[in-house]
């Protein structure tokens, strides 16, 4: 309707002046039907709905026709009260009557009977659910938000889904919330109804007697029935409202409306009804209960049981009974899996059957990040965290860095780890874990600190630095004592960071070449086509770009790489001489990389007798090339190189070493296990207008 909202308005101002406004005997009678409608409506709809926030309005319906109730009380009183044996109000002289029949004692009895119910049984076992939903909801709100933002991260679901699901999360926690404080709205009316039925006979008894001239047990036979059967006509509606609180907040872990739940639940296995059926029917013939009744639901239950195992047997072809599909076994053989023997009659469950089920367990995430549950606040926005945003700037970063084009990174909780502990997992395995500490600082020892600082000591993750977890207020202390102080989301944003790098060739797949790709057609589409397929596959094309980035070398300027091997492919195919020509076309971007803070290029080359030492020792396999040299003068090259490149580094520089073109491939290749940070840069590679320098010549 256009104007609802505007009439639902004016009717809760209404029963406001409900309370203080007179209404005639008949328009009560309607109001009391509408309570009672109302009341059934709301507990109906809270046994079809399937989940809570169906009916997240709940709360405020709550306040209202509690509301709405007690202000039918407070006209009914006066009613009942300024008319006394006149009072003809239909709906009230019904319960008292009809329901009590005439008793008032019997229905002063009853009315305490059913508020005890309500207010000890119903209205308390809500309260508390309420309560613990409440503190549960609100508990686990950080984890099912990052796990929101996780999906949204790894492209799982769009972000109109992340969105929808993100308020879903809070208003689940706002529901539960509002249902903790919405109970006290039923407490509170149970209790407001024994004292307004004991107010209104007190005053009954003394306005019959002192001003309607009644004797003392006229008026307590006219007012106390008028009174009970008022009270009943308002506390039945309210048990019938605190009974749909109970139904809505204790439906936590059901999958469909509570009908089709308790029928499927109660009634899935037929041995159950059998052996009640029976139970029934030996205590009917064997114990002094009565026979009919007690046999006749006997009988009915074990019906039921019959009826029941007749469905299982229609459903069977379907489920791999006879005539159906073979029922799956184990690893795809006939019978239970070695060594657990499968009871008799029982059917294994299917297992795997969908694409989507399988989808589930295949590892699909370049890189995901597992946290434990104490560094769920940094990943939680609502508590202040931003560690998804710190992902994807290092995302973003690596991308205008490296060139590489990151999927989505997954970040979940684990129970397996420590509390602060995480680990970061390439295509499903661990690749780097570490332990944070939330509350505190991360001071680091860049060499030049002095001093021991108390707090927790440490390693700093990405380079393995001297480092000590400190208190806030030892933040001065350490930064005038030399040390770097980094907060816990930036050493893990630079350890993630770090750790992408380390392991940029294999992190680079087939989907993160399809995005490069494709982002290159964009603009270059003829440079694409003549590289693939004309002159390459696309998996050449992937090594030749692993190989760049396993030496740290930025794949961004992809038009380059790409004219580079068209200017090279009709001359070789081999995949390590084509990445040594697209290194020489990118010589200027790779020098201004390795170039020291003083704007030159210092490094340490080789004597040409060691150098014609290594061409001779070149040996070439079907397979790879690679230098066939003595472990001895292999041991003894990484060690003279060592020793050279740290007295290199005491200055300030940059560990290069530099040789000829023909054995700097493998060169890098030979020493990198020994020595991983070390740059190797051909001649060919240097660029005319950029200062450079030798420090020292290795001769073996």
């Amino acid at each position: 309707m256009k104007y609802f909202d505007i009439i639902i308005t004016l009717l809760i101002v209404g029963i406001v002046l409900l309370m203080i406004l007179p209404i005639p005997t008949f328009l009560l009678d309607i109001f009391q039907i509408i309570n009672i409608t109302i009341s059934l409506v709301i507990l109906l709809s809270t046994m079809y709905v399937g989940n809570a926030l169906e009916l997240s309005s709940f709360p405020s319906i709550l306040l209202v026709i509690t509301l709405f109730r007690l202000a039918l009380n407070v006209n009914s009183t006066r009613l009942i009260l300024l008319q006394g044996k006149n009072f003809d109000g239909r709906v009230v002289k019904a319960f008292g009557n009809f329901v009590v029949q005439g008793n008032y004692i019997v229905g002063i009895i009853i009315f305490l009977i059913l508020v005890i119910i309500q207010f000890i049984v119903i209205t308390k076992g809500s309260e508390r659910i309420s309560e613990v939903a409440a503190r549960f909801t609100l508990d686990a709100m950080p984890g099912k938000q990052m796990s929101v933002d996780a999906d949204y991260n790894a492209g799982l679901i769009t972000e109109e889904e992340a969105k929808k699901r993100r308020n879903d999360v809070r208003r689940e926690a706002d529901f539960y919330g509002a249902m903790d404080g919405a109970s006290k709205f039923v407490r509170g009316d149970s209790i407001a109804g024994i004292i307004i039925v004991f107010v209104n006979i007190i005053g009954g008894l003394i306005i019959g007697a002192v001003q309607q001239g009644l004797s003392i047990g006229e008026a307590a036979e006219v007012f106390t029935l008028l009174t009970v059967g008022d009270g009943l006509a308002a506390q039945i509606p309210s048990l019938l409202v605190s009974t749909s609180s109970g139904i809505l907040v204790s439906r936590a872990a059901s999958e469909d409306n509570l009908s089709r739940d308790m029928m499927k639940q109660l009634t899935s296995d037929n041995r159950v009804m059998f052996l009640t059926g029976g139970v029934l029917v030996f205590l009917s013939l064997f114990t002094p209960l009565p026979t009919f009744s007690t046999l006749l639901i006997g009988v009915l239950l074990i019906a039921m049981g019959f009826m029941a195992s007749r469905e299982t047997k229609k459903l069977a072809p379907e489920t791999g009974g006879p005539g159906g599909p073979e029922p799956e076994g184990f690893a795809g053989l006939k019978g239970p899996p070695p060594g657990e023997p499968r009871p008799k009659g029982e059917q294994p469950a299917p297992f795997m059957t969908t694409s989507a089920e399988v989808s589930e367990i295949i590892q699909t995430d370049t890189i995901d990040v597992e946290l434990g549950y104490g560094l769920l606040p940094l990943a939680d926005p609502t508590q202040g965290g931003d560690l998804l945003d710190r992902i994807t700037l290092v995302r973003k970063q690596l991308a205008y860095e490296m060139g590489l084009i990151l999927t989505p990174i997954r970040v979940r909780d684990s129970v397996l780890l420590k509390a602060n502990e995480y680990v970061i997992k390439l295509k499903g395995t661990e690749i780097a874990r570490y332990e944070l500490w939330p509350n505190r600082l991360l001071a680091i020892n860049p060499g030049t600190a002095k001093g021991i600082l108390p707090g927790i000591s440490s390693r700093e993750p990405a380079f393995s630095l001297e480092a000590y977890w400190i208190d806030e207020s030892q933040r001065e202390f350490a930064i005038n004592s030399g040390y770097t102080v980094v907060d816990p989301p930036s050493v893990f944003a630079t350890h993630l960071s770090e750790i992408i790098k380390k392991y940029a060739h294999e992190i680079l797949g087939r989907r993160e070449m399809s995005l490069l790709i494709d982002g290159l057609k964009e603009k270059f589409s003829s440079l694409v086509n003549e590289v693939i397929p004309d002159g390459l596959k696309m998996f050449e094309v992937q090594r030749i770009l692993q190989n760049l980035l396993k030496e740290r070398v930025s794949i961004r300027n992809m038009p380059l790489i790409f004219e580079t091997l068209t200017e090279h492919i009709d001359k070789t195919k081999d995949i390590d001489y084509l990445t040594e020509y697209v290194r020489r076309g990118l010589k200027r971007q790779i020098v201004l990389d390795a170039r020291s803070d003083d704007g030159a290029l210092h490094a340490v080359g080789l004597d040409p007798s060691l150098e014609r030492q290594l061409v001779n020792s070149i040996r070439e396999t079907p397979e790879e090339r690679y230098l066939a040299i003595d472990p001895e003068m292999l041991k003894k090259l990484e060690g003279t190189l060592s020793n050279a490149l740290e007295k290199a580094m005491k200055k300030g520089f940059m560990p290069i070493v530099v040789c000829s073109g023909s054995i700097r491939y493998y060169l890098k290749r030979s020493i990198e296990r020994a020595l991983p940070g070390v740059i190797v840069l051909a001649y060919e590679e240097l660029v005319e207008d950029i200062p450079f320098s030798v420090e020292a010549v290795i001769n073996l």
